[in-house]
């Protein structure tokens, strides 16, 4: 593959995923961190989380990317879903303890620290 073609690829692959963190954002971040910065707690178990994040993509020797990030999120749904897990409707509970929306909250909690983010 020449490297007008393979920059082309990058280029998309970068694109799309920063439009499955944002989507990711507006779905789970956004009222996450909200209910996090009123409650301690769970500020404590979402830096828990993205540490768990952290050390799953190795990022002590490779520095995290959007890529590396929406990635991961998309497994843990993934999975998630293959065990019977759904989606909340409606507005999430942040006081319940669903392990995955935590996770994948400390994704955008990550996906926050990305260099080049402005938000």
């Amino acid at each position: 593959m020449n490297g007008l073609f393979s920059n082309a690829a990058a280029r998309a692959a970068q694109r799309s995923a920063l439009a499955s963190l944002a989507e990711l954002n507006a779905s789970v971040g956004v009222s996450g961190l909200a209910a996090a910065q009123e409650s301690p707690g769970l500020m404590s178990v979402i830096d828990q989380h993205a540490a768990g994040v952290r050390d799953s993509l190795d990022a002590d020797n490779r520095p995290l990317t959007a890529i590396l990030l929406a990635a991961y999120a998309e497994g843990v749904r993934d999975a998630a879903y293959q065990h019977g897990w759904l989606a909340p409707d409606g507005a999430i509970d942040w006081t319940e303890n669903d392990w995955v929306l935590r996770r994948l909250l400390a994704v955008c909690t990550l996906a926050q620290t990305l260099p080049g983010r402005t938000a």
